[in-house]
């Protein structure tokens, strides 16, 4: 198989290993801190409302609902965790994969907090990095600690995925 295939192949379950593992991470801390994650029916939402031409809202949770928001948010983000995955695996290539290391996959999951910042928070009406938001600082803090989980889920799930090229 070509190589650029396989790697292609590979980051559905590097991205979705690795998306789990920030929604187990979102959910232990609004278990164990009460700490709420972000509701993927407002990313839905945001979603449903592009090809209408609506790009920016004032406040997504006041914009006109969308049939199915709630399984359109889901799946844009776990689809987004694998074109992540496919991303770093496009950078790192089959030797890291075949050797995973945290570094690689840690820095890539913290500099992939910038879609956030510069798209889906302004876009849902949180402003750039969240500034809008009452809590800018504590936001920001949220986002930067599910993007790291996200990374350390690369890391992770890249373990089996590993064996596999052995």
């Amino acid at each position: 198989m070509n190589l650029n295939w396989q790697l292609l192949i590979f980051a559905v379950p590097l991205g979705t290993g690795a998306t789990l593992a920030m929604d187990l991470w979102a959910l232990l801390l609004k278990k164990a801190c009460g700490i709420p994650s972000l509701d993927y029916a407002m990313v839905g939402r945001w979603l449903g409302h592009l090809p209408r031409g609506r790009f920016r809202h004032a406040g997504i949770g006041r914009a006109e609902p969308i049939a199915g928001e709630k399984a359109l948010g889901w799946f844009a983000h776990y689809l987004t965790g694998i074109a992540f995955a496919a991303a770093l695996l496009a950078l790192q290539g089959h030797a890291w994969l075949a050797r995973p290391t945290l570094g690689p996959a840690l820095i890539f999951g913290l500099a992939s907090v910038a879609a956030p910042f510069l798209i889906l928070q302004p876009g849902m009406g949180a402003g750039l990095a969240a500034r809008n938001t009452p809590n800018p600082g504590g936001a920001r803090l949220r986002s930067l600690s599910a993007h790291a989980s996200f990374g350390l889920g690369l890391y992770l799930a890249a373990w089996p995925l590993a064996l596999c090229l052995r």
